[in-house]
């Protein structure tokens, strides 16, 4: 208990003092008219009020990872409880911040355009496919995962049951090496997707987030008050579990836990909000803030799985018998009873749906900024948005775990170039450039073994993947130093101080 109660505390004094040195890079402006407001669209620049846009940050950003990534994470034991704390206070708030920052400061651009003013136009060319490569496995994972959640919830002959036995027979079918009704939960989640990434986005994510926010927050209130309580046993944190000799940690722990440590995908989140925020004020409540949050669910939800089922041995077959969607159901059931179990399960639903979402919505951007497409009109999204689907379809082809593996490698690959760029913007500032150069080191060290070592990539020996991991970390941190005296300094631009007129609105929203 006293280890989960230090990681509460820890990631709240996280919030409070390095969340405020973290903003002091920047010196907010409340003052400074807002991307939100000067280039007002109506579709994509939106300004919305600040809880609202805390909320949909939120959700955007807490997919699967902080509930399937921390229960997998749980099989090495108590030492999840450091990266999750420690990840998202120095790295991944940090991280968040940054480009939210970067973003407003920026009139709003997206993370490719970030990418290439920081570090180079090479950059923002293979980094925008990357992304979008990244946005499409997003995408993919988060209707698969939540589809799979419902199906387990409702299985295929409980719902078959009330249309009839030829409806039962159907959905129990195999379409494509999948049930029937997994494909139709599927769709229907595809369609909502269609509409979300569509449409302006205060239509159906800045309007129904909150309530889908309502879900989580049971979620996380009822598993919270069940470890406070003793309904689930929080493990103790000691020499003898902290790390499991069946299950070498390094570096698989830091790619399996991201969301809630570390995430790459939430650089492609931030400046979807930073489009939305109506003053610099509260950038730290929104995207450092947002992420500590993300950071609690971990937390919580890396303890449940492990005292639930009695430490990482009990975890590990509780995995294999049912995966980590079997243990959120088996969980929630348990310790909240069967309408608390069903209100959390709903919350772990809405988790990856409302990230798959915006996953498509970004997707749709990049191509759009990338291939200057205005987005005023709904044909033009049309002709974007429609081919990434057909593609994320093609991708469930492919098996699941394949999928999560390396968008895992992907995910975090992006965290260290997002931690780059926002290491080059303070730099250039000539303000604690040392806040992201440290990740980024750490997550380029981390990620370039990964994908030596596993067999999802070159499969050498771990020691050497890691002699050479930490050979690229070290000549990525030279070479920053070497070129930190070169960087050009930046200044902000001047801040706008009166509300644009309506030609000015006018001629912004035709130029996006």
């Amino acid at each position: 208990m006293a280890a989960f109660l230090s990681g509460l505390l820890l990631l709240g004094a996280g919030y409070v003092f390095y969340g405020r040195l973290t903003q002091s890079t920047v010196k907010p402006d409340p003052d400074r008219i807002t991307p939100a407001v000067a280039r007002a669209d109506g579709v994509d620049y939106v300004a919305m009020s600040t809880w609202r846009v805390y909320l949909v940050q939120l959700l955007n950003i807490a997919g699967l990872g902080p509930v399937f990534g921390p229960i997998l994470g749980a099989l090495w034991g108590p030492q999840v409880f450091l990266w999750v704390v420690f990840g998202c206070i120095l790295g991944g708030a940090v991280h968040d911040f940054l480009i939210g920052a970067m973003s407003i400061r920026n009139d709003g651009a997206g993370l490719p355009d970030l990418i290439g003013h920081y570090l180079g136009t090479a950059a923002r060319h293979v980094s925008t496919f990357f992304i979008l490569l990244l946005m499409l496995l997003v995408g993919t994972v988060f209707v698969k995962g939540p589809a799979l959640l419902v199906v387990e919830l409702l299985p295929a002959e409980t719902v078959g049951a009330w249309f009839g036995p030829a409806a039962a027979s159907w959905l129990q079918s195999s379409v494509f090496g999948l049930s029937a009704w997994l494909w139709v939960v599927m769709l229907v989640i595809y369609v909502y997707y269609v509409f979300a990434t569509l449409l302006a986005i205060d239509t159906i994510i800045g309007r129904f987030y909150p309530f889908f926010a309502l879900a989580l927050l049971v979620m996380v209130a009822g598993l919270g008050f069940a470890l406070l309580t003793g309904g689930i046993p929080v493990p103790s944190f000691t020499l003898a579990n902290l790390h499991p000799k069946h299950l070498p940690a390094w570096p698989l722990i830091f790619i399996t836990v991201s969301c809630g440590a570390v995430s790459g995908f939430h650089a492609t989140q931030s400046p979807l909000m930073a489009r939305c925020l109506k003053s610099e004020k509260h950038m730290r409540l929104v995207f450092y803030g947002a992420m500590i949050s993300e950071g609690v669910i971990a937390l919580v939800w890396s303890a449940a799985a492990l005292g639930f089922h009695g430490g990482s041995e009990g975890l590990a077959a509780a995995l294999a018998a049912g995966g980590p969607g079997g243990v959120v159901h088996d969980t929630c059931f348990a310790t909240m009873g069967v309408a608390g179990g069903i209100l959390a399960v709903l919350g772990v639903v809405v988790l990856p749906i409302t990230s798959g979402d915006t996953a498509f919505r970004v997707g749709r951007l990049i191509l759009a900024d990338y291939f200057r497409v205005p987005q005023g009109r709904i044909g033009n999204r049309y002709k974007l948005a429609i081919p990434l689907f057909a593609l994320s379809l093609a991708l469930n082809f492919v098996d699941f775990a394949i999928i999560w593996r390396y968008f895992g490698w992907a995910n975090q690959t992006l965290a260290a170039v997002a931690l780059w760029c926002g290491a080059v913007f303070l730099a250039r500032r000539r303000s604690r450039w040392w806040l992201a150069f440290g990740p980024a080191v750490f997550m380029t060290i981390v990620t370039t073994t990964y994908i030596l070592v596993e067999d999802v990539g070159f499969g050498l020996n771990p020691r050497l993947g890691t002699i050479i991991g930490i050979v690229a970390g070290v000549a990525s941190a030279a070479y920053f130093l070497w070129m930190l005296p070169r960087l050009a300094p930046e200044e902000d631009k001047p801040a706008i101080t009166g509300r644009p007129t309506d030609a000015e609105r006018s001629a912004d929203s035709l130029a996006c």
